[in-house]
């Protein structure tokens, strides 16, 4: 049976692929699972996120209403990251990640993203300095709302 990471993956690509390729400039950031059923996408654009473009995404959503309750969403201030280009965006703000593993002893860390590389992020924890986490250990990443 697949994990609930697995299969956000799985859906991250099915519905990044339906989404970005049905509607021009529209990019999914993210799929979380809300249950064994329902599922929420992340969406933004540049002209921003409304309703009207959240119900055309579930429009192209259609196929998958059969099985899961879809809902369609802006980032929010806590927008999620994902990709690489989505941490390198995030340098110098404050984030906060889970991981499927411990490094150095957690699984949670909150603090200023220092650098986004090729194959780690390096999040500054405060007075335990540096943290290099590998993206494949990452299961969520959000930005903290410091507004």
């Amino acid at each position: 049976m697949a994990s609930v990471q697995d299969k956000e993956k799985q859906l991250y690509r099915e519905v990044g692929q339906i989404v970005e390729s049905g509607l021009p400039g529209v990019e999914v950031l993210a799929v979380e699972m809300g249950g064994p059923d329902r599922f929420t996408v992340y969406i933004d654009h540049p002209a921003g996120v409304d309703h009207r473009l959240c119900e055309r995404v579930t429009d192209l959503l259609r196929p998958y209403l059969r099985e899961h309750a879809v809902d369609v969403s802006s980032p929010g201030p806590d927008r999620p990251l994902r990709t690489s280009a989505h941490f390198s965006r995030a340098e110098g703000r404050r984030v906060a990640l889970r991981t499927t593993g411990e490094i150095q002893g957690r699984t949670r860390f909150r603090g200023e993203l220092v650098a986004a590389g090729e194959r780690t992020v390096t999040v500054s924890t405060g007075a335990e300095g540096n943290v290099d986490i590998p993206y494949d250990q990452i299961v969520r990443a959000n930005l903290i709302d410091e507004g």
